[in-house]
C-alpha cells in the first residue's frame, strides 16, 4: 500500500507512551485492512525499539484476526461446511500466512492411496482396515496424548507435516478422508475421546431419527485406527462411570467439529501473556454458535 501523510503520521505515533493514544492509532491503522501489512512489516524491520516492534506485531496480528473472522463467517454461512477448509481456517489463527496447497496435496495423496485399495465388494470393516492401514501404517500418522503445551498438535497442516497429532486432529483428518471417499463414517460425541462411527450406508446424519447407535456397525479410535465393537464402547462408558445416551452416538456436524477443535485449542493459551489469543478463540467459537 502506498504510504500517505496520514499513514506516516499514524506510524510515528505507534510508540506513543500514552496507551489511549496508542489504542486510537492502532484502531485507525487496522481500518486500512490487510493491504497495510507490508508497510507495517517494513516499519518493524526499521524499528530498533523492541517495545515498538511488539506493538507493530500486535497490530499485524489484529489485521490477520479480522480477516480470519470474515473468512470464518463466510464458511459458517455457506451451504456446505467443508471440514478440510474449516480446519485450515483454524490453522490460520496461528499461521496466518499458511500456504494451503501442500496440505491439499497431502490429503489427495492419502485419498488416492486408499481409493486404489477400495472396491465395491468390501465390507465396512474391510474399508476401515484399508483406511487405517494406509493412514497409520503406510503414511505413518502417529497418535499422541492430548497435551495443551503444544498447539501444533491441533493444527492439521502441522500434523500432516510432522505426522504426529492428537486424537481430535487425527480424527478430523480421518473424517475428511471418509468424506472424500464417500464412506459413511463420522466423529461422534463420546466423552474424553475422538471416536469415529461407521454407519450403515443408508444412514443420513442430517435426517437422523431414533437412536443413532442402532445405525452404527462399529467404531474406530482416531489415535491408532483400531476398530472397536459396541461391547467395547459399553465397557468404556462403564469404566468412566457415565450412563449411555443416544446423544453420544449422534455424528458431530462439521461446524460443531470445528467448534470443538477451537475449544480444545483455547486450553493451550492459559498463560497471562497469551490471554488475548484465548479471548480471540472464544470469539471464533461464539461466531459458530
Amino acid at each position: 500500500m502506498q504510504e500517505t501523510k496520514e499513514l506516516n503520521a499514524l506510524f510515528t505515533l505507534i510508540d506513543d507512551p500514552d496507551e489511549e493514544v496508542y489504542s486510537t492509532v492502532s484502531e485507525r491503522i487496522v481500518r486500512y485492512g490487510k493491504p497495510i501489512i507490508p508497510n507495517l512489516e517494513h516499519l518493524w524491520e526499521t524499528t530498533p525499539d523492541e517495545d515498538t516492534q511488539e506493538r507493530i506485531e500486535m497490530i499485524i496480528h489484529r489485521l490477520h484476526f479480522t480477516d480470519l473472522l470474515s473468512d470464518l463467517t463466510e464458511w459458517k454461512d455457506s451451504a456446505h461446511h467443508d471440514l478440510l477448509f474449516g480446519s485450515l481456517l483454524v490453522s490460520k489463527f496461528q499461521y496466518p500466512d499458511l500456504q494451503t496447497a501442500p496440505v491439499l496435496q497431502d490429503i489427495e495423496k492419502i485419498r488416492r492411496n486408499v481409493w486404489l485399495e477400495l472396491n465395491s465388494f468390501l465390507t465396512p470393516l474391510e474399508q476401515a482396515n484399508v483406511l487405517s492401514s494406509i493412514i497409520y501404517n503406510y503414511y505413518n500418522l502417529k497418535g499422541v496424548e492430548v497435551s495443551y503445551t503444544d498447539p501444533d498438535e491441533f493444527f492439521i497442516h502441522k500434523v500432516l507435516e510432522s505426522k504426529k497429532g492428537n486424537t481430535l486432529a487425527n480424527g478430523i483428518i480421518y473424517q475428511i478422508l471418509c468424506e472424500k471417499l464417500d464412506i459413511n463414517a463420522r466423529i461422534i460425541n463420546i466423552p474424553r475421546q475422538c471416536i469415529i462411527a461407521f454407519y450403515q450406508s443408508e444412514f443420513d446424519h442430517t435426517l437422523a431419527m431414533g437412536n443413532p447407535q442402532e445405525q452404527i456397525h462399529f467404531f474406530v479410535d482416531a489415535t491408532s485406527g483400531q476398530a472397536f465393537s459396541h461391547k467395547d464402547i459399553e465397557n468404556y462408558f462403564r469404566k468412566i462411570g457415565v450412563a449411555i445416551s443416544p446423544s453420544y452416538f449422534k455424528p458431530l456436524s462439521n461446524k460443531r467439529a470445528i467448534q470443538v477443535l477451537l475449544q480444545e485449542i483455547t486450553k493451550c493459551f492459559d498463560s497471562p501473556e497469551k490471554k488475548y489469543k484465548k479471548e480471540e478463540l472464544l470469539r471464533l467459537i461464539e461466531l459458530l454458535d
